[in-house]
């Protein structure tokens, strides 16, 4: 247990030095400031010339979102076709078979919004064509375009008064090239020396201790695992995700997973204290954020290391009783930890079985996504947490009765509005959708509550609630994971959190980016003795009360019926 908690702090401690150095490159790079990464200047200006971009060419901020939702849905066109006719291409050793339209839809979505929510089993469902040439370039470029949209509110809060927000296209472009890429290569490098498939080869053939032989899938696998966790996209290569021995082989590729996927959610707060030159601003996001963290990360390591009490009635030890659903390579305390930074962040990848997990841990990892905003995803996560900033400077003005201000901008109905509507969609989508789901349950749309094949879900009571509930808040947050009781390859599992994830990822970019868009045009406000300071830590605790307030009174109800009330029926 002590050695287990020493490699969590030391995994946090290796995360945020990386991050703080990361951070101040990251704003380099945007910044037009020279950096030891501008070697790859002349393969940037040969993708701007063939693709017919001029990086100099300044956008407002109604041009970056056109550019972006109109690459986006190209991307997804091209997903959705290759997954449909993946069998008919090359690189598919194994010959798994096309995808049907109606998965193909959720899977291209998925991968395409950064949420990654897999309906199928990597080994299974995909070739090593679209592993590459769909997956693997998906969670490059949805990365890319979160952290893209976030530089243009770095832009709009860098200047006074402006409407040139810098180039969409130059910021995707960089992005891959100056910080995706190269970190990429080290991580996969990590990997594959540690014994991550990077090969092309089909499946090996090993015989078990138990003199049964088994078809072992492989493939290229190194790449696409770094680059999963780095752009807080989570979707395994293999169905079993990080938990495979193949995909996660030891406790050092374990930490570098699990560091990898924090770092630039991280580095993206000081980079942005940096860019707008308020790094004071950018600590007390820092410090939210991480208390955010901290209070649902210490109940889960308690949780998890303390055993389940239905195990130990039937006489098993605690330790063997904390070690269901997790992984003897890491333990329950590290299960614990990558559990919650990965629903913190949208990255969603497991360790250990989530659905194994306590009924209070799965309550953390539910409200840590239905927050949605303590680290966040890459870019995404200061997007939604700016919307809370929003609402409280609004809060605040009224308190102090003056009109708000926010960065020497005054923050009008018309910005109030669009914070509104972006923080109240969130928890909307999450318990549309399960009402929806449970209605359907209830009147035997596609299946009853007895475990039957084909069925949407395989535990009646409490914990069939929270499945449902998992499903559309992963959704809604764009994380991806599971409680995965749930049988959710079917039509109405992938089309109706289809519909989830498109709008749970663009409205809430449109929303921030139209907002510091909107208040970048107005005219500078000097900050006078009566102007509500944004960097302090009272400003930071009313933001915080801001997220809890709007968590609890939208999620208390639907989490009561769920994990609170699984956690009661144990005792």
């Amino acid at each position: 247990m002590n050695t287990e908690l020493l490699g969590v702090i030391a995994s946090y401690a290796l995360t945020l030095i990386i991050a703080i150095f990361l951070g101040r490159y990251i704003a380099k790079t945007f910044a037009g400031e020279k950096t030891w990464m501008d070697f790859l200047a002349p393969l940037e200006r040969f993708i701007y010339k063939i693709c017919g971009i001029n990086p100099k060419e300044e956008m407002n901020w109604k041009q970056h979102l056109k550019a972006l939702l109109t690459i986006n849905m190209l991307w997804f066109v091209y997903a959705f076709f290759l997954l449909i006719f993946q069998d008919k291409l090359p690189l598919n050793p194994d010959g798994n078979p096309g995808q049907t339209p109606d998965l193909a839809f959720n899977t291209a979505i998925s991968f395409l919004v950064n949420c990654n929510l897999q309906h199928y089993s990597g080994e299974s469902g995909l070739t090593y064509f679209t592993q590459l040439f769909v997956i693997t370039f998906l969670q490059f470029v949805s990365a890319a375009t979160g952290i893209a949209a976030l530089i243009v509110v770095f832009k709009a809060f860098r200047d006074k008064t402006t409407t040139k927000l810098g180039n969409f296209w130059d910021f995707l472009v960089k992005t891959n090239t100056r910080i995706l890429l190269p970190i990429c290569v080290v991580i996969a490098l990590i990997l594959a020396f540690n014994g991550t498939p990077a090969s092309y080869a089909g499946k090996d053939t090993i015989v078990t201790m138990q003199g049964d032989t088994v078809g072992v899938s492989r493939g290229p696998a190194a790449g696409m695992i770094a680059i999963k966790h780095l752009g807080t996209n989570g979707g395994g290569w293999f169905g079993a995700n990080s938990i495979h021995p193949l995909e996660n082989p030891n406790y050092l590729t374990n930490m570098t997973e699990v560091i990898s996927q924090v770092i630039i959610p991280i580095a993206m707060i000081f980079a942005f204290g940096i860019f707008i030159r308020r790094r004071k601003f950018a600590n007390i996001i820092f410090g939210v954020m991480t208390l955010g963290m901290l209070i649902l990360l210490i109940p889960s390591i308690i949780q998890e290391t303390g055993g389940n009490p239905a195990i130990a009635k039937m006489g098993v030890s605690q330790l063997t009783g904390a070690m269901e659903g997790k992984e003897v390579r890491f333990g329950p305390t590290a299960t614990a930890y990558w559990s919650t930074v990965t629903t913190i962040i949208s990255t969603g990848s497991v360790n250990g079985f989530h659905d194994s997990t306590m009924p209070l841990t799965g309550m953390m990892q539910l409200v840590a996504m239905m927050t949605n905003s303590f680290y966040g995803g890459c870019g995404v996560g200061i997007l939604n947490y700016f919307i809370f900033i929003i609402i409280a400077v609004f809060i605040s003005g009224l308190m102090v009765g003056r009109t708000p201000e926010f960065m020497g901008h005054k923050v009008e109905a018309r910005e109030v509005k669009i914070a509104a509507l972006v923080a109240l969609l969130h928890p909307f989508l999450i318990l549309a959708g399960t009402a929806l789901s449970s209605f359907a349950i209830a009147h035997g749309w596609g299946a009853n509550w007895a475990v039957q094949p084909g069925n949407w879900l395989n535990n009646p009571g409490y914990h069939g609630f929270s499945e449902m509930l998992y499903e559309y808040t992963s959704s809604a947050a764009n994380n991806g994971s599971g409680f995965e009781g749930l049988g959710d390859n079917n039509i109405f599992w992938n089309v109706s959190t289809g519909f989830v994830l498109i709008l749970s990822r663009y409205l809430p970019i449109i929303g921030p980016v139209a907002i510091a868009g909107l208040l970048a045009q107005k005219k500078y406000v000097p900050e006078s003795a009566g102007t509500l300071k944004t960097d302090t830590a009272t400003f930071g605790i009313m933001t915080f009360a801001v997220i809890v307030i709007i968590a609890a009174l939208a999620f208390f109800p639907s989490l009561a019926l769920g994990p609170i009330a699984e956690y009661f029926s144990l005792y």
